[in-house]
């Protein structure tokens, strides 16, 4: 089987053709080699797709943020606030902490 009988075959006449090779050249070369290849573009629309999850995240904490704003707005759930967050108090106020017998942490040695 020789060159000879390999330039005879239907599928070499194609493959030869120097229009097709050089298309499939084009199509190789725009596939994995280019700056613009197909594969960057596909990490890219992956990046693209990470980064709408993060907005659709962040645009949720944004309207939660509003929200306590919101509440806060008034001196009443501010006070509020910092009393639950800050553990702040007022200058005349005396704070007393109760614990209970099974919130407490013992030491059973016997």
């Amino acid at each position: 089987m020789g060159l000879k009988s390999l330039q005879h075959k239907k599928w070499f006449k194609i493959i030869s053709n120097k229009y097709v090779l050089i298309l499939l050249i084009f199509i190789i070369w725009m596939l994995w080699f280019d700056g613009n290849s197909w594969l960057i573009h596909n990490e890219l629309n992956g990046d693209i797709d990470k980064l709408k999850g993060n907005q659709e995240h962040f645009e949720t904490k944004i309207r939660e943020d509003q929200a306590q704003i919101k509440k806060l707005e008034d001196s009443a759930g501010l006070e509020r606030f910092a009393r639950e967050e800050y553990l702040m108090k007022q200058p005349d106020e005396e704070i007393y902490i109760i614990e209970y017998e099974d919130s407490i942490q013992t030491n059973d040695k016997e």
